[in-house]
């Protein structure tokens, strides 16, 4: 499979990473439901079989559910795929999520991640949230900090904008950025992909299928009965009047993936790695049938065609 360098960094990433979101579970209040941990190893390995040398998780995903499960799927693994994770969302003994950027929290959070991935040093480790934003300087000293000290080997930062990069950046260069991006999700295109691509920041893009709704597999069905533990329950994107919109573009992505026989969550992937500031795009999988729907999307390219295609539409449609 293809690889891109992240940014500043050593790393060769594969142009698909693994994302763990869903397989942290239900318990949380951005659960997907009850999930079964035995598929969801079975799928990162599968993953890994199949070329992917990167999965991203964090702490928050399950309440530390997430880490643990990628640690067992790592397990007598000899060829470790790079492990990427986040803090700044800690939760407290009633099990509600707090933001804090705290020096003390990231690095507890730090050794606790460190603890439940079983091991002596983290790939990248990213703020998940700039939130408190005020405490954003004292939570990426700490960040360099733990550089410093080997625990982790780079720092990046997730949903930041410009403006809370650059006050980063004051104080330690930022590896990367996680930023959320799909074609229906084309917001940071206009300033930060640009910017990130001028201070060579590596971007690997999170939800490039929108959560599910771009893969093919959503239906109107299936999104109206989505269970109450499922955090997309309920949202804009998988209610109307956008759900009906939104499954008449998958039908357009079905069109253009037929000609590859290939899947819409391939086209969705594809279109989001069609940005050259866009170093990886992370898919989130349960099931080895899941793996199967987007890994085909590490080597394919649209056409420029098609790509033009594809913003045709959305812009008289969506």
């Amino acid at each position: 499979m293809e690889t891109k360098k992240l940014g500043i960094t050593d790393l060769l990433i594969t142009r698909v990473g693994f994302g763990a979101w869903a397989i942290g579970g239900a318990g949380w209040s951005f659960g997907w439901g009850v999930q079964d941990d035995n598929k969801s190893i079975g799928a990162i390995h599968h993953a890994l079989d199949s070329g992917i040398n990167w999965i991203d998780t964090a702490a928050v995903y399950g309440l530390g559910h997430s880490e643990e499960i990628v640690a067992k799927a790592l397990s007598g693994i000899s060829k470790r795929p790079y492990v990427f994770t986040k803090c700044a969302l800690p939760w407290n003994d009633k099990n509600e999520i707090i933001g804090s950027l705290k020096a003390e929290s990231v690095k507890r959070e730090c050794e606790a991640s460190l603890r439940r991935l079983k091991t002596d040093v983290i790939d990248l480790y990213q703020i998940h949230w700039p939130d408190p934003e005020t405490e954003l300087e004292e939570g990426w000293s700490a960040m360099s900090d733990l550089q410093k000290e080997g625990k982790v080997r780079f720092i990046g930062v997730s949903n930041f904008n410009v403006e809370q990069i650059k006050r980063a950046e004051k104080i330690a260069p930022v590896s990367s950025l996680q930023p959320p991006y799909s074609m229906l999700r084309p917001k940071i295109e206009k300033e930060i992909l640009p910017y990130c691509l001028k201070q060579n920041i590596g971007v690997i893009s999170y939800s490039p299928m929108l959560s599910g709704m771009l893969t093919g597999g959503m239906t109107k069905e299936r999104a109206e009965n989505l269970p109450p533990d499922d955090w997309r329950s309920g949202k804009p994107e998988f209610t109307e009047p956008k759900l009906s919109k939104n499954l008449a573009l998958v039908e357009k992505l079905r069109e253009i993936g037929r000609r590859h026989n290939l899947t819409p969550a391939v086209v969705a992937i594809a279109w989001v790695l069609n940005n050259e500031a866009v170093t990886g795009a992370i898919a989130g999988a349960r099931s080895i049938e899941q793996v199967n729907g987007f890994i085909s999307a590490g080597d394919f390219r649209l056409s420029e065609q098609e790509y033009i295609e594809i913003n045709e539409y959305i812009s008289k449609n969506i």
